[in-house]
Protein backbone atom coordinates (compact mmCIF):
# COMPACT_ATOMS: atom_id res chain seq x y z
CA UNK A 1 0.00 0.00 0.00
CA UNK A 2 1.20 3.51 -0.91
CA UNK A 3 1.62 6.16 1.90
CA UNK A 4 -1.06 7.65 0.55
CA UNK A 5 -1.97 11.11 3.29
CA UNK A 6 -4.16 10.57 5.83
CA UNK A 7 -5.04 14.24 8.06
CA UNK A 8 -6.75 13.49 11.11
CA UNK A 9 -7.67 16.17 13.88
CA UNK A 10 -5.92 13.62 16.76
CA UNK A 11 -2.83 13.25 14.19
CA UNK A 12 -2.84 16.86 14.29
CA UNK A 13 -2.51 17.14 18.16
CA UNK A 14 -0.16 14.60 18.67
CA UNK A 15 2.34 16.58 16.49
CA UNK A 16 1.82 19.87 18.33
CA UNK A 17 -0.24 21.76 15.63
CA UNK A 18 -2.98 23.53 15.97
CA UNK A 19 -6.12 20.95 16.26
CA UNK A 20 -8.99 21.19 13.43
CA UNK A 21 -11.50 20.61 16.23
CA UNK A 22 -12.51 22.46 19.56
CA UNK A 23 -14.27 19.91 21.31
CA UNK A 24 -14.13 15.81 21.90
CA UNK A 25 -15.49 15.39 18.03
CA UNK A 26 -15.21 12.32 16.03
CA UNK A 27 -12.05 11.81 13.91
CA UNK A 28 -12.24 13.75 10.66
CA UNK A 29 -9.95 11.56 8.03
CA UNK A 30 -9.88 14.20 5.08
CA UNK A 31 -9.00 11.17 2.64
CA UNK A 32 -12.81 9.71 2.59
CA UNK A 33 -14.40 13.66 1.84
CA UNK A 34 -14.58 14.41 -1.73
CA UNK A 35 -12.92 16.79 -3.55
CA UNK A 36 -16.14 19.36 -4.56
CA UNK A 37 -13.65 22.52 -5.30
CA UNK A 38 -12.70 23.78 -8.70
CA UNK A 39 -10.56 26.38 -8.67
CA UNK A 40 -12.73 28.51 -10.83
CA UNK A 41 -15.68 27.66 -8.58
CA UNK A 42 -14.23 29.14 -5.54
CA UNK A 43 -12.64 28.44 -2.43
CA UNK A 44 -15.42 26.10 -0.73
CA UNK A 45 -15.47 24.36 2.84
CA UNK A 46 -15.89 20.31 2.29
CA UNK A 47 -14.60 19.49 5.74
CA UNK A 48 -16.61 22.15 7.48
CA UNK A 49 -13.54 23.85 8.76
CA UNK A 50 -15.51 27.23 9.72
CA UNK A 51 -17.60 25.38 12.15
CA UNK A 52 -13.97 24.77 14.45
CA UNK A 53 -13.20 28.41 14.12
CA UNK A 54 -13.22 30.25 17.52
CA UNK A 55 -14.89 33.37 17.75
CA UNK A 56 -13.58 36.17 18.98
CA UNK A 57 -16.55 36.59 22.05
CA UNK A 58 -15.09 32.93 23.21
CA UNK A 59 -11.26 34.22 23.34
CA UNK A 60 -12.03 37.26 25.34
CA UNK A 61 -13.36 35.04 27.76
CA UNK A 62 -10.28 32.65 27.73
CA UNK A 63 -8.05 35.45 28.03
CA UNK A 64 -10.01 35.96 31.57
CA UNK A 65 -9.59 33.10 32.86
CA UNK A 66 -5.65 33.02 32.28
CA UNK A 67 -4.78 31.63 36.50
CA UNK A 68 -6.31 28.32 35.08
CA UNK A 69 -4.49 28.19 31.07
CA UNK A 70 -3.39 31.38 30.23
CA UNK A 71 -1.65 29.28 26.92
CA UNK A 72 -5.51 28.06 25.80
CA UNK A 73 -6.23 31.39 23.87
CA UNK A 74 -2.86 31.47 22.31
CA UNK A 75 -3.96 27.95 20.58
CA UNK A 76 -6.97 28.72 19.64
CA UNK A 77 -6.23 31.72 18.01
CA UNK A 78 -2.98 30.19 16.36
CA UNK A 79 -5.63 27.18 15.40
CA UNK A 80 -8.25 29.78 13.93
CA UNK A 81 -5.19 31.42 11.80
CA UNK A 82 -4.23 27.62 10.77
CA UNK A 83 -7.78 27.21 9.36
CA UNK A 84 -7.53 30.80 7.48
CA UNK A 85 -4.80 29.50 5.72
CA UNK A 86 -6.26 26.11 5.14
CA UNK A 87 -9.76 27.42 3.53
CA UNK A 88 -7.76 30.38 2.18
CA UNK A 89 -7.97 29.95 -1.86
CA UNK A 90 -4.82 28.95 -4.13
CA UNK A 91 -5.06 31.87 -5.96
CA UNK A 92 -5.26 34.49 -3.10
CA UNK A 93 -2.00 33.02 -0.89
CA UNK A 94 -0.66 33.69 -4.94
CA UNK A 95 -1.74 36.82 -4.80
CA UNK A 96 -0.97 37.74 -1.32
CA UNK A 97 2.23 36.30 -2.29
CA UNK A 98 3.36 37.91 -5.18
CA UNK A 99 2.18 41.42 -3.25
CA UNK A 100 4.04 40.95 -0.04
CA UNK A 101 7.30 40.34 -2.21
CA UNK A 102 6.89 43.54 -4.11
CA UNK A 103 6.27 45.66 -0.60
CA UNK A 104 9.50 44.09 0.78
CA UNK A 105 11.89 44.32 -2.40
CA UNK A 106 12.39 47.72 -1.40
CA UNK A 107 12.75 47.30 2.11
CA UNK A 108 15.05 44.16 1.69
CA UNK A 109 16.84 46.42 -0.45
CA UNK A 110 17.25 49.28 2.08
CA UNK A 111 18.28 46.48 4.83
CA UNK A 112 20.97 44.80 2.79
CA UNK A 113 22.48 48.15 1.53
CA UNK A 114 22.33 49.70 4.80
CA UNK A 115 23.98 47.01 6.40
CA UNK A 116 26.73 47.41 4.24
CA UNK A 117 27.42 50.62 4.42
CA UNK A 118 27.17 50.52 8.13
CA UNK A 119 29.41 47.81 8.50
CA UNK A 120 32.06 49.54 6.47
CA UNK A 121 31.61 52.78 8.70
CA UNK A 122 31.14 51.17 11.50
CA UNK A 123 34.30 48.59 11.28
CA UNK A 124 36.83 51.38 10.11
CA UNK A 125 35.28 53.48 14.05
CA UNK A 126 35.85 50.44 16.29
CA UNK A 127 39.36 49.68 14.35
CA UNK A 128 40.77 53.05 15.54
CA UNK A 129 39.28 52.26 19.12
CA UNK A 130 40.47 48.75 19.27
CA UNK A 131 44.15 50.14 18.32
CA UNK A 132 44.02 53.22 20.43
CA UNK A 133 43.25 51.27 23.53
CA UNK A 134 44.47 47.87 22.64
CA UNK A 135 42.23 46.18 24.95
CA UNK A 136 41.34 42.77 23.67
CA UNK A 137 37.55 43.22 24.00
CA UNK A 138 37.04 46.26 22.09
CA UNK A 139 38.81 43.85 19.72
CA UNK A 140 36.41 41.33 20.17
CA UNK A 141 34.06 43.82 19.14
CA UNK A 142 35.82 44.95 16.28
CA UNK A 143 36.39 41.97 14.97
CA UNK A 144 32.45 41.14 15.03
CA UNK A 145 32.33 44.48 13.44
CA UNK A 146 35.02 44.13 10.47
CA UNK A 147 32.45 42.24 8.36
CA UNK A 148 31.36 43.89 4.97
CA UNK A 149 33.42 41.27 3.34
CA UNK A 150 31.00 39.04 4.90
CA UNK A 151 27.94 41.32 3.95
CA UNK A 152 29.87 41.60 0.36
CA UNK A 153 29.73 37.70 0.47
CA UNK A 154 25.91 37.33 1.15
CA UNK A 155 25.10 40.13 -1.58
CA UNK A 156 26.96 38.53 -3.91
CA UNK A 157 25.63 34.64 -3.58
CA UNK A 158 21.88 36.25 -3.70
CA UNK A 159 22.83 38.26 -7.23
CA UNK A 160 24.19 35.49 -8.24
CA UNK A 161 21.39 33.12 -7.60
CA UNK A 162 18.94 36.18 -9.09
CA UNK A 163 21.15 36.06 -12.33
CA UNK A 164 21.98 32.00 -12.76
CA UNK A 165 22.18 30.81 -16.21
CA UNK A 166 19.54 28.05 -16.43
CA UNK A 167 21.65 26.09 -18.66
CA UNK A 168 24.49 26.02 -16.35
CA UNK A 169 22.26 26.05 -13.19
CA UNK A 170 18.89 24.26 -13.33
CA UNK A 171 17.83 25.43 -10.25
CA UNK A 172 18.78 29.02 -10.45
CA UNK A 173 21.14 28.93 -8.00
CA UNK A 174 18.57 28.88 -5.23
CA UNK A 175 21.48 27.25 -2.83
CA UNK A 176 23.68 29.96 -3.26
CA UNK A 177 21.92 31.96 -0.57
CA UNK A 178 22.55 28.77 1.83
CA UNK A 179 25.91 28.30 1.00
CA UNK A 180 27.04 32.25 1.41
CA UNK A 181 25.58 31.45 4.92
CA UNK A 182 26.76 28.66 5.79
CA UNK A 183 30.71 30.30 4.42
CA UNK A 184 29.73 33.63 6.42
CA UNK A 185 29.22 31.74 9.78
CA UNK A 186 32.26 29.44 9.23
CA UNK A 187 34.56 32.71 8.43
CA UNK A 188 33.07 34.42 12.01
CA UNK A 189 33.61 31.50 13.63
CA UNK A 190 37.43 31.23 12.68
CA UNK A 191 37.94 35.07 13.23
CA UNK A 192 36.78 34.20 16.96
CA UNK A 193 38.65 31.17 17.57
CA UNK A 194 42.13 33.43 17.07
CA UNK A 195 40.93 36.45 19.44
CA UNK A 196 40.55 33.35 22.20
CA UNK A 197 43.87 32.27 21.76
CA UNK A 198 45.09 36.09 22.09
CA UNK A 199 42.95 36.10 24.86
CA UNK A 200 44.80 33.05 26.54
CA UNK A 201 48.11 34.76 25.70
CA UNK A 202 47.80 37.80 27.48
CA UNK A 203 46.10 36.09 30.52
CA UNK A 204 49.02 32.94 30.75
CA UNK A 205 52.01 35.54 30.38
CA UNK A 206 51.09 38.92 32.15
CA UNK A 207 53.29 39.80 35.12
CA UNK A 208 52.71 41.65 38.09
CA UNK A 209 52.96 45.48 37.56
CA UNK A 210 49.68 47.47 37.39
CA UNK A 211 46.51 45.90 38.38
CA UNK A 212 44.27 47.97 36.27
CA UNK A 213 44.24 48.95 32.43
CA UNK A 214 44.42 52.65 31.38
CA UNK A 215 40.79 53.88 30.75
CA UNK A 216 40.60 55.38 27.12
CA UNK A 217 37.21 57.67 26.95
CA UNK A 218 37.33 58.61 23.27
CA UNK A 219 37.58 54.68 22.58
CA UNK A 220 34.66 53.81 24.53
CA UNK A 221 32.26 56.70 23.09
CA UNK A 222 33.15 55.23 19.90
CA UNK A 223 31.83 51.82 20.67
CA UNK A 224 28.67 53.10 22.17
CA UNK A 225 27.86 55.19 18.93
CA UNK A 226 28.51 51.84 17.07
CA UNK A 227 26.37 50.11 19.46
CA UNK A 228 23.24 52.61 19.07
CA UNK A 229 23.55 52.18 15.32
CA UNK A 230 23.48 48.46 15.52
CA UNK A 231 20.48 48.37 17.60
CA UNK A 232 18.36 50.92 15.19
CA UNK A 233 19.24 48.18 12.48
CA UNK A 234 18.24 45.27 14.41
CA UNK A 235 15.15 46.62 15.33
CA UNK A 236 14.98 46.92 11.25
CA UNK A 237 15.73 43.19 10.36
CA UNK A 238 14.17 42.41 12.62
CA UNK A 239 10.86 43.53 11.47
CA UNK A 240 11.38 42.11 8.17
CA UNK A 241 13.35 39.09 8.75
CA UNK A 242 11.05 36.54 7.91
CA UNK A 243 11.18 38.06 4.06
CA UNK A 244 14.85 36.81 2.77
CA UNK A 245 17.25 34.47 3.84
CA UNK A 246 19.82 36.90 3.56
CA UNK A 247 17.82 39.64 6.38
CA UNK A 248 17.80 37.07 8.62
CA UNK A 249 21.55 36.24 8.85
CA UNK A 250 21.68 40.21 8.77
CA UNK A 251 19.50 40.23 11.57
CA UNK A 252 21.46 37.78 13.80
CA UNK A 253 24.49 39.12 13.04
CA UNK A 254 22.99 42.75 14.25
CA UNK A 255 21.92 40.96 17.53
CA UNK A 256 25.11 39.47 17.69
CA UNK A 257 26.77 42.81 17.41
CA UNK A 258 24.95 44.58 20.03
CA UNK A 259 25.61 41.81 22.71
CA UNK A 260 29.22 41.85 21.52
CA UNK A 261 29.45 45.93 21.85
CA UNK A 262 27.35 46.04 25.22
CA UNK A 263 29.20 43.31 26.91
CA UNK A 264 33.45 44.61 25.62
CA UNK A 265 32.18 48.10 26.59
CA UNK A 266 31.47 47.33 30.12
CA UNK A 267 34.93 44.30 30.17
CA UNK A 268 36.58 47.17 28.88
CA UNK A 269 35.34 49.69 31.48
CA UNK A 270 35.96 46.47 34.11
CA UNK A 271 39.51 46.13 33.02
CA UNK A 272 40.43 49.67 33.85
CA UNK A 273 38.84 50.63 36.77
CA UNK A 274 38.86 46.90 38.63
CA UNK A 275 41.21 44.59 37.45
CA UNK A 276 43.21 44.09 34.15
CA UNK A 277 42.22 40.15 33.61
CA UNK A 278 38.59 41.15 33.24
CA UNK A 279 39.36 42.71 29.54
CA UNK A 280 41.12 39.40 27.96
CA UNK A 281 38.62 37.10 29.84
CA UNK A 282 35.58 39.24 28.82
CA UNK A 283 37.05 38.70 24.95
CA UNK A 284 37.05 35.22 25.50
CA UNK A 285 33.48 34.52 26.62
CA UNK A 286 32.61 37.01 23.64
CA UNK A 287 34.45 34.93 21.09
CA UNK A 288 32.94 31.77 23.14
CA UNK A 289 29.59 32.84 22.77
CA UNK A 290 29.24 34.45 19.02
CA UNK A 291 31.06 30.93 17.86
CA UNK A 292 28.34 29.49 19.68
CA UNK A 293 25.91 31.39 18.05
CA UNK A 294 27.31 31.15 14.68
CA UNK A 295 27.70 27.13 14.78
CA UNK A 296 23.51 27.58 15.48
CA UNK A 297 23.29 29.35 12.57
CA UNK A 298 26.00 27.08 10.10
CA UNK A 299 23.90 23.82 11.68
CA UNK A 300 20.41 25.32 10.48
CA UNK A 301 21.52 26.60 7.72
CA UNK A 302 23.23 22.76 6.66
CA UNK A 303 19.94 21.36 7.47
CA UNK A 304 18.08 23.70 4.62
CA UNK A 305 21.21 22.77 2.48
CA UNK A 306 20.39 18.99 3.03
CA UNK A 307 16.38 19.08 2.07
CA UNK A 308 14.82 18.44 5.80
CA UNK A 309 11.27 18.98 5.64
CA UNK A 310 9.03 21.51 5.83
CA UNK A 311 7.42 22.07 9.13
CA UNK A 312 4.15 20.10 9.50
CA UNK A 313 1.81 23.08 9.40
CA UNK A 314 2.83 24.00 5.86
CA UNK A 315 2.89 20.25 4.69
CA UNK A 316 -0.81 20.41 5.69
CA UNK A 317 -1.40 23.17 3.91
CA UNK A 318 0.07 22.03 0.59
CA UNK A 319 -1.75 18.93 1.18
CA UNK A 320 -5.96 20.44 2.06
CA UNK A 321 -5.16 22.57 -1.19
CA UNK A 322 -3.87 19.82 -3.75
CA UNK A 323 -7.34 17.92 -1.89
CA UNK A 324 -9.74 20.63 -2.47
CA UNK A 325 -8.41 22.04 -5.98
CA UNK A 326 -10.32 20.31 -8.61
CA UNK A 327 -13.54 18.05 -8.01
CA UNK A 328 -11.76 15.65 -10.80
CA UNK A 329 -8.75 14.71 -8.05
CA UNK A 330 -10.05 11.47 -6.55
CA UNK A 331 -6.78 11.19 -3.57
CA UNK A 332 -3.83 12.43 -2.98
CA UNK A 333 -1.57 9.69 -2.49
CA UNK A 334 1.73 11.69 -1.50
CA UNK A 335 3.14 14.80 -0.46
CA UNK A 336 5.85 15.71 0.69
CA UNK A 337 7.54 19.33 1.20
CA UNK A 338 11.21 19.99 2.20
CA UNK A 339 14.18 22.67 1.30
CA UNK A 340 15.76 23.15 -1.34
CA UNK A 341 18.09 26.32 0.15
CA UNK A 342 15.89 28.60 1.33
CA UNK A 343 12.88 27.84 -0.32
CA UNK A 344 10.89 24.44 -0.39
CA UNK A 345 10.30 21.63 -2.95
CA UNK A 346 6.94 20.17 -3.14
CA UNK A 347 6.46 16.60 -4.51
CA UNK A 348 2.84 15.68 -5.24
CA UNK A 349 1.08 12.63 -5.89
CA UNK A 350 -2.98 13.18 -7.01
CA UNK A 351 -5.18 10.12 -8.19
CA UNK A 352 -7.20 10.99 -11.39
CA UNK A 353 -10.08 8.85 -13.36
CA UNK A 354 -8.29 6.49 -15.29
CA UNK A 355 -10.11 6.74 -18.36
CA UNK A 356 -9.53 11.02 -18.14
CA UNK A 357 -8.64 12.29 -21.49
CA UNK A 358 -4.99 12.97 -21.27
CA UNK A 359 -5.28 16.71 -22.21
CA UNK A 360 -6.97 17.05 -19.31
CA UNK A 361 -4.99 15.12 -16.48
CA UNK A 362 -1.67 16.93 -18.01
CA UNK A 363 -3.81 20.44 -17.95
CA UNK A 364 -5.24 19.83 -13.63
CA UNK A 365 -1.46 18.92 -12.95
CA UNK A 366 0.19 21.51 -14.61
CA UNK A 367 -2.95 24.39 -13.16
CA UNK A 368 -2.23 22.56 -9.72
CA UNK A 369 1.68 22.95 -10.08
CA UNK A 370 1.57 26.64 -11.10
CA UNK A 371 -0.39 27.35 -8.29
CA UNK A 372 1.69 25.96 -5.61
CA UNK A 373 4.54 27.17 -7.37
CA UNK A 374 2.78 30.61 -6.92
CA UNK A 375 2.78 30.22 -2.87
CA UNK A 376 5.29 31.77 -0.66
CA UNK A 377 8.68 29.72 -0.09
CA UNK A 378 7.99 27.64 -2.80
CA UNK A 379 11.01 27.13 -5.35
CA UNK A 380 9.82 23.87 -7.14
CA UNK A 381 6.45 21.80 -7.71
CA UNK A 382 5.96 18.65 -8.94
CA UNK A 383 3.09 17.15 -9.75
CA UNK A 384 2.39 13.06 -10.44
CA UNK A 385 -0.53 11.94 -11.74
CA UNK A 386 -1.26 8.71 -11.14
CA UNK A 387 -5.08 6.64 -11.45
CA UNK A 388 -5.01 4.00 -8.33
CA UNK A 389 -3.16 4.10 -4.96
CA UNK A 390 -2.37 0.14 -4.87
CA UNK A 391 1.25 0.32 -5.49
CA UNK A 392 4.77 1.17 -3.93
CA UNK A 393 5.51 4.72 -3.56
CA UNK A 394 6.78 6.57 -6.77
CA UNK A 395 10.27 8.42 -6.53
CA UNK A 396 12.11 6.06 -4.33
CA UNK A 397 15.47 4.85 -5.10
CA UNK A 398 15.65 0.57 -4.65
CA UNK A 399 18.68 0.68 -2.10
Amino acid sequence: MSDTITVTASALESRGEPSLRPSHEADIELMTVPSVLGRESGERDPLLLRDKIISDAELDKLRTRRSKNPKLAAFYEAQNEHIGNLLKPLAVHTTDAQKEEEDMALKVKIAVNVSFAANIILAGVQLYAAISSLSLSLFASCIDAVDPFANLLLYLSHRFSSRADEMKWPAHGSRFETIGNIVYAFIMGAVNLILIVMSIQELATHKGGEETKTFHLIPLVCVCISWAVKFSLFLYCYAIRKSSSQVQVLWEDHRNDIFVNGFSILTNAGGAKLRWFIDPLGATIIALAVMGVWTKTAYEQFTHLAGITAPTEYVNMVTYKAMTFSEDIKNVDTVRVYHSGPDYIVEVDIVLDPEMPLWKAHDIAQDLQDQIEALPNVDRCFVHVDHEVDHKPEHRKSK
